[in-house]
């Protein structure tokens, strides 16, 4: 893997030594595919295409700073230890803080500049699919948010992640038992579940879904519910697959308990949709 692409020279002021990880650059890569999309969503409705730009630049605000808040709050014994390392630590991110602080500093935005939400939201629901896509694989590139053990075809070691696929790793950080035959077979880095490539198969999938019929005949804000229902279904699935040691609700993760409930608030929203149209149809 990569986790590193290179330093930035010495002599460079304030920023000399530093490093350009791989997840940094698919993250700004990420909010940078998000819009692009927007911007084409937004000139084919006629709008202007660069207030694409300040959405990206609310989400950007609202995805670090909500990513991170989620993260130290979820580790709040690190936050009391050392308040300063676990705030400013360049690790420590997770999708769902950020998305919904973000949420709510783009929904302002969009009141702002007096656009309609449920509109801008059907324009976002493919760019947001694609954009976390490509932030998938700066975590597959940095070696983080790795799956279990396994000795398919498709198992990928991580020697360099963060942290590494180690059996002490696996064993003492996630609770998991790693097969002795697995061991015997690739030592003491082993092969496991490339659930971030999963992610990015899944969610790449999900676009060209939601590219093809976001011409849809339904009111706006349905593409967006769809795309929270195939977005958080993704989620939920995968989550089986990845290493972790927040099963707090017996075999179901933190992240799937969220997952649930934003599928839920998506079907919801859908079929209440769906009876207004029928209703209106009827009327």
């Amino acid at each position: 893997m990569y986790p590193v692409f290179f330093e930035l020279p010495d002599w460079i002021p304030l920023l000399g030594g530093q490093p350009i990880t791989s997840f940094g650059v698919f993250m700004l890569l990420a909010f940078l595919t998000a819009g692009y999309v927007m911007r084409a969503e937004l000139k084919r409705a006629d709008e202007d295409p660069d207030k694409a730009w300040d959405l990206v630049f609310m989400a950007v605000i609202g995805g670090i700073v909500g990513a991170k808040g989620y993260y130290v709050l979820l580790n709040w014994e690190q936050l009391l230890a050392d308040p300063v390392g676990s705030i400013f630590a360049r690790g420590g991110l997770v999708w769902y803080g950020g998305f919904l602080l973000a949420s709510i500093l783009v929904i302002l935005e969009i009141r702002r500049q007096q656009m309609s939400v449920p509109a801008v939201a059907d324009m976002a629901a493919p760019a947001l699919a694609l954009a976390y896509a490509v932030g998938r694989i700066g975590c597959f590139m940095v070696g983080d948010d790795w799956g279990r053990p396994t000795d398919s075809i498709f198992g990928v070691k991580f020697p360099r992640g963060a942290p590494a696929t180690t059996v002490h790793n696996i064993e003492e950080m996630f609770g998991i038992t790693v097969d002795p035959a697995l061991i015997e077979k690739h030592g003491q880095v082993v092969p496991v579940h490339p659930t971030q490539l999963y992610e990015v198969a899944l969610s790449t999938l999900i676009f060209f879904v939601l590219w093809r019929i976001r011409d849809h005949g339904h009111r706006k804000g349905w593409l967006f519910l769809l795309w929270l229902v195939l977005a958080g279904l993704e989620r939920f699935a995968v989550e089986f697959l990845r290493a972790k040691d927040d099963r707090f609700f017996g075999v179901l993760t933190l992240a799937q308990v969220i997952s649930l409930a934003i599928v839920a608030f998506g079907v919801v929203g859908l079929l209440r949709m769906r009876n207004a149209e029928g209703a209106g149809e009827e009327g």
